[in-house]
Formats: C-alpha cells, structure tokens, sequence
C-alpha cells in the first residue's frame, strides 16, 4: 500500500484552496507510450500516463522516480521535460479543485510494468487505447510524434 503524506481531510482542504503540482510520466519504448487502466474511483477504468503530487521537498525526478515505483513497480530514468497538463475536469470528476502536471519523457532501466492498487494492464501502445483521459488524450495528440502514435 502507498503511504500517502496526509489524510484525505487534509488533501481537500488544501487542495479545495490552491491548484495541486503533480508529474505525469510520459514512459517510451520504440513500443510507444506506457498506459495503465486506472482502478482508483476518479477515471476508473479509463487509460492513463501513471502520476502523482509531488511531495514537499520531493524534486520532480524524485517525485517520477518514486511513482514509478508505487505505480508500475519499475526503475525508470527521466529523460526531458514534455511541458504540462491542466486537469480542468478533475473538479468535476472529484468534486472540488484540480492539478497541474509537469510531463516527463522517462525510459524504464529496471523492471517490468505491473499491476498495482492504483492501475491495471500497463503495456506501451502506438495507438492510443479507449477511452484515455481527456486532458491526457489532448496531451498526447498534440504530441503524437513524440510517442510514435498513430492518430
């Protein structure tokens, strides 16, 4: 189980406030870019690029470097900065605020993708899977070149 570093009380309090700073982790292969199936209630069952909020302290490698870890159970190595992803839909999916995320190019140096708590049946894909989350979905078209995606 992932230890998170405060209650969900404390989570909506300051996240019903002030926008959270999340990583996404754009993960590529000459297979493409890694996708998950969430399992947590906000996007259930939609695919997904795996990430986090940054914890306080946390760079945004240690941050990528650790949710690789809890999310896909793999070592990975951040490449570049891709930019970022305003998650606008997430006041409605979870009923208050939203987060914006920094994308990081990785490539995986150890491991296998698994399923986890958090996300079932990664594997790397050319052409994106239905449905994937809108503001990911986005990110991903404008960036098709990048991840060898057929649009």
């Amino acid at each position: 189980m992932v230890k998170l570093p405060f209650k969900y009380e404390e989570f909506k309090s300051i996240y019903s406030r002030v926008p959270r700073l999340c990583i996404d982790l754009a993960i590529t292969s000459p297979g493409g870019i890694l996708l998950a199936k969430r399992n947590l209630s906000s996007w259930k069952g939609q695919w997904y690029m795996p990430g986090g909020t940054v914890y306080y302290k946390e760079t945004l490698e240690q941050a990528a470097k650790r949710v690789a870890k809890d999310e896909l159970n793999v070592e990975i190595e951040v490449d570049r900065e891709l930019g970022h992803i305003e998650y606008l839909s997430e006041e409605k999916e979870r009923g208050f605020g939203w987060s914006i995320s920094i994308v990081l190019q990785c490539h995986i140096i150890e491991g296998l993708p698994q399923t986890t708590e958090q996300g079932s049946d990664p594997r790397f894909f050319n052409l994106l899977p239905t449905p994937v989350i809108e503001e990911q979905k986005g990110f991903l078209i404008r960036n098709k070149e990048l991840f060898k995606l057929s649009a």
